[in-house]
């Protein structure tokens, strides 16, 4: 017990070290936004087939809403970067995202569901840019990956506390979709007044020489950028090009048998998982190096997803879901310290808008390539392609400097 205490007491002292109260707040504000959208995510294409829209329609309103999404992380990620100024983006961001849950109930003509769908995708590529600059304005390069780790494993506790709160109201209100729709503002509403408390530093974030903002014009970054930058991005881009979405690996569970309460259980699982090591996983990466987590992360992804193919129980489930959600750990948040190390601050939310916008397109491409590769040779060709393709991102990451 002493020896518990102890370790309690050592980790709240080096959190306290270096989480500032804007990186606390932030940290927060992601997650009670990831409360509101994981409460919807697992009823979403419910719902819209239950007012009428097809699995067609569905696929391009998500597609359209994800492009737009990744699209404008880049061009707000330089304007936040020309204006010297991060928290009008990161406020706005979250504001559109907020209100547009609600506007999903109002009226359900399919022009307008997918206006508030591309509206909650918008906010989202307005703030992510600006927010994830504001972190690595709040620390230095020594401690990054602790402070995007901290912020993924709050952000990540939402993800896992959404769909019990969705499980929770629809096992009192079955089919109740609307009114889940609407308490969805309420989290979000919470992020709103959260975000208006932020305080943004004085001179941190300077005004960037980039030119004109055109919305294509972020791409001319990478002329700019350092050989670490472009090796990194060069890597993740290709990583990201054999990494499907996870629906790909709910659906296997669901092809080997597996019910929608099981698939909806072990989603949860990942996601406690993945919060709960994103921090750990951050201090070591400052200690022994943010590229050996990318290395650990690709690796757990590839063993990932070689293993869930000979995964028949419950109980291998889980654990090739334990190693899914140690890989996002080590992935998600060092990705986004080492890029930002490898930038200039008056450079920094452009840095991260353009691998951003990329990686948003290519997880689309990925998917894509996945269903082709599903249809034509099954599904275990499909994983086992995607664990060997992976590991090509890693032997370029590893013979990189």
């Amino acid at each position: 017990m002493r020896n518990t205490g102890l370790l309690k007491k050592f980790y709240l002292v080096r959190v306290k070290r270096f989480i500032t109260r804007n990186i606390l707040i932030l940290s927060f504000v992601s997650l009670f936004t990831d409360v509101a959208s994981e409460m919807l995510y697992p009823v979403m294409p419910v719902y819209l087939k239950e007012i009428g829209f097809s699995m067609v329609l569905i696929g391009l309103l998500e597609g359209i809403a994800e492009a737009t999404a990744g699209l404008s992380k880049g061009f707000f990620g330089k304007w936040s970067d020309q204006s010297g100024r991060r928290l009008p983006f990161v406020q706005l961001g979250y504001l559109l995202s907020a209100v547009s849950k609600p506007l999903m109930v109002v009226f359900t003509f399919p022009f307008w569901i997918f206006g508030a769908r591309t509206l909650d995708r918008l906010g989202k590529g307005i703030r992510t840019s600006a927010r994830d600059a504001m972190l690595s304005d709040e620390t230095t390069s020594e401690h990054k990956g602790q402070v995007f780790g901290f912020h993924r494993a709050l952000d990540t506790l939402g993800a896992a506390i959404g769909p019990l709160v969705a499980l929770a109201y629809l096992s009192f209100y079955p089919g109740d979709y609307k009114t889940l729709f609407t308490l969805a503002f309420i989290p979000g509403l919470l992020t709103v007044a959260l975000s208006m408390i932020i305080r943004e530093k004085k001179g941190v974030a300077t005004a960037s020489p980039l030119g004109k903002n055109k919305f294509f014009s972020y791409l001319g970054y990478w002329n700019k950028a350092s050989a670490g930058y472009k090796t990194t991005v060069t890597a993740l881009m290709l990583f990201t090009l054999f990494n499907s979405s996870d629906v790909f690996l709910l659906l296997l569970l669901k092809y080997k048998g597996f019910d929608d309460s099981s698939l909806l259980t072990v989603y949860i699982f990942y996601n406690l998982v993945y919060a709960l090591l994103a921090y750990p996983a951050g201090l070591l990466g400052d200690q022994y190096g943010l590229k050996n987590n990318l290395l650990i992360g690709i690796f757990l992804f590839a063993l990932t997803y070689g293993l869930i193919t000979l995964a028949e129980t419950h109980w291998q489930v889980f654990g090739v879901f334990f190693l899914y959600g140690g890989y996002s750990a080590f992935i998600e948040g060092s990705s986004k310290a080492i890029l930002t190390n490898q930038s200039d601050n008056k450079d920094t939310a452009t840095a991260i808008g353009f691998y951003s916008s990329f990686n948003s397109l290519l997880l689309l491409a990925a998917s894509f390539l996945a269903g082709l590769l599903w249809h034509n040779f099954g599904p275990t060709v499909t994983f086992v392609a995607s664990a060997a393709g992976t590991l090509s991102a890693a032997v370029l990451l590893w013979r990189s400097k």
